[in-house]
């Protein structure tokens, strides 16, 4: 089986954070792991306590910030034995609540990199045929239109969402069924100004699902000449003057999800040269709190592990191409 396209892009983003010095990384490694619950797993920001000597609200134990947490560890090289025994527990309590793609995919990566980094096997116990009961539940989010919903009663194929379920089918080794027709449903989703929608109604790209949407065509089809213009003429509409991408053409800012995967798409397009790097990387370390975590975006006020995995992400990436020949 080939490597899975999620853990070479982790490798991408190691290899590259490799060479920040070690004081930054272990910021950061302290930073994520004061947002690990008494459970094991990770939550989002939440909100703010009436009462200010109280932990912030809402901020329960979830397999999407916990697999953002896992991600984040595993680029800094932190991820270590007891940190995944700690996630095991979590995980294991949560295998009864996955309801969505997102749901899904976060436990399974989870669990494959708890058993990389201390050897706790969540799918020991489970039937041998375990892939193929996973490929089945897979397919129940599967839409009318050939794409992937975000939930069973989903009626509208998602492009993020496809992706998830293209990434995860290549985790669990087995083959996706009908890959022409969710290409098919990827390319519907293009729109004139060469980037992709989430949903078919819409009208105006996005930087996130044109990143989606190139990820699912890199698995399962090819990028032509004219698709790839398209694409960066996209991207090069989406450049913001603070160093970073945009969300689309209507938001005025830059953020770090949209700063990571319009770098990531134009990595993998070849096509560095879209974005000033300098100008980018100093994007993303003004997003960076003295204390550890990374915010969203220069407005933001807070930090979180999602956030913080975007901009480590991004910066992984920068350096590892730096280091990499380019590719032909």
């Amino acid at each position: 089986m080939a490597h899975p396209y999620l853990f070479r892009l982790d490798e991408r983003v190691s290899r590259g954070l490799s060479h920040w010095d070690p004081a930054h990384r272990e910021r950061h490694r302290r930073f994520i792991l004061t947002q690990q619950n008494d459970d094991g797993g990770f939550g989002g920001r939440g909100l703010p306590s009436e009462n200010p000597d109280e932990p912030p609200e809402g901020r329960e134990s979830d397999l999407y910030y916990t697999a953002f947490a896992v991600r984040a560890l595993s680029a800094l090289k932190a991820f270590s034995a007891d940190n995944a025994r700690r996630v095991a527990q979590f995980l294991n309590a949560s295998r009864q609540h996955q309801a969505t793609v997102i749901d899904v995919v976060s436990w399974l990566y989870s669990a494959l990199m708890v058993q990389a980094a201390a050897g706790v096997d969540l799918l020991a116990h489970a039937d041998t045929d375990w892939p193929v009961r996973l490929a089945e539940r897979l397919e129940s989010f599967r839409s009318q239109d050939g794409g992937y919903a975000k939930t069973r009663e989903g009626a509208l194929g998602s492009t993020y969402h496809s992706f998830l379920v293209a990434l995860c089918y290549e985790l669990i080794g087995q083959t996706l069924p009908d890959p022409g027709r969710l290409v098919s449903f990827i390319r519907d989703r293009q729109r004139d100004d060469g980037g992709f929608v989430e949903i078919a109604p819409m009208k105006r790209s996005g930087t996130n699902p044109t990143a989606a949407a190139i990820g699912v065509l890199i698995l399962h089809s090819s990028i032509g000449p004219n698709l790839r213009e398209d694409v960066l003429a996209y991207l090069r509409d989406v450049r913001s003057g603070e160093g970073g991408f945009q969300a689309n053409t209507r938001i005025p800012f830059a953020d770090s999800l949209s700063t990571f995967t319009g770098y990531l798409t134009c990595s993998d397009l070849n096509a560095p040269s879209v974005i000033d790097i300098g100008q980018l990387e100093q994007f993303i370390l003004s997003l960076e709190h003295p204390s550890g975590g990374f915010r969203a975006a220069a407005w933001d006020q807070s930090t979180d592990v999602e956030y913080t995995f975007y901009a480590l992400g991004t910066l992984g990436l920068l350096w590892s191409d730096r280091t990499t020949p380019a590719r032909a």
